[in-house]
């Protein structure tokens, strides 16, 4: 959807994994073959909390004081491993009809991720939602993702929005906090595997069991008020 010109622009920001797919516990699986392979096995638990923070940042947290060899090892290896389990992604339920039910409204549907390109490529492929989405970004468009707010200033500009005009849906404290930095209103699911309590406390304005939760009761949350901004209704 292209922003009108005579309206004020508006636009839901979805970050991906977690929150559409269901990809978070394939990521742990990969991260764990991968540092079991470079020599520093990490709990699963702990990689599970550190989902959806920039990858960088991520690898240097859990691995302490690797070299940078080892790191970029881990990375590549990672990636290797995820990619293997491309053929069990899922669509969470309810993603589809979330998106659409955005797009319905009025409202520009953006794909707010800092995942790989190539990562980017395998869940466009699980959602086939292209044909709603009226931009994406991905980690080739900054230097440090969550928890820092530049992949949510980046999304905001491709689509030609306020950040008042603007709601962030995600399932990690990591979108929370970058929300937060971006001031952007931030809806949390449960499908990333995060509990509400944190979520909230991180700042969530609302939080959801998941898209088909969310889809339920969009007429209670802020996205409904953007609808209105648009003159959609």
């Amino acid at each position: 959807m292209t922003p009108s010109k005579r309206e004020p622009a508006a636009a839901v920001l979805f970050d991906i994994d977690g929150t559409l797919v269901d990809s978070n516990y394939h990521h742990v699986d990969a991260w764990s073959r991968a540092f079991a392979d470079v020599g520093i096995p990490v709990d699963a638990w702990r990689i599970h909390r550190s989902i959806g923070m920039d990858g960088t940042t991520l690898v240097s947290m859990l691995t302490g004081d690797a070299d940078d060899d080892v790191q970029e090892r881990a990375k590549d290896l990672h990636s290797r491993y995820y990619k293997e389990s491309a053929s069990l992604l899922r669509p969470l339920p309810g993603a589809r009809g979330l998106l659409e039910a955005v797009h319905q409204l009025g409202v520009q549907v953006v794909l707010a991720t800092s995942a790989p390109d190539d990562e980017l490529a395998i869940l466009r492929d699980v959602l086939e939602c292209d044909h709603l989405v009226s931009a994406m970004t991905s980690s080739a468009d900054v230097d440090t993702a969550k928890p820092k707010p530049d992949i949510i200033n980046v999304a905001l500009e491709r689509a030609g929005v306020k950040a008042a005009h603007a709601v962030f849906v995600g399932d990690a404290v990591w979108d929370v906090e970058a929300c937060k930095r971006a001031g952007v209103l931030a809806i949390a699911l449960l499908s990333g595997g995060v509990s509400k309590c944190e979520l909230e406390e991180a700042g969530a304005h609302q939080v959801f069991e998941d898209a088909i939760d969310l889809c339920q009761h969009l007429d209670d949350t802020p996205i409904a008020a953007l609808a209105n901004l648009v003159g959609a209704r």
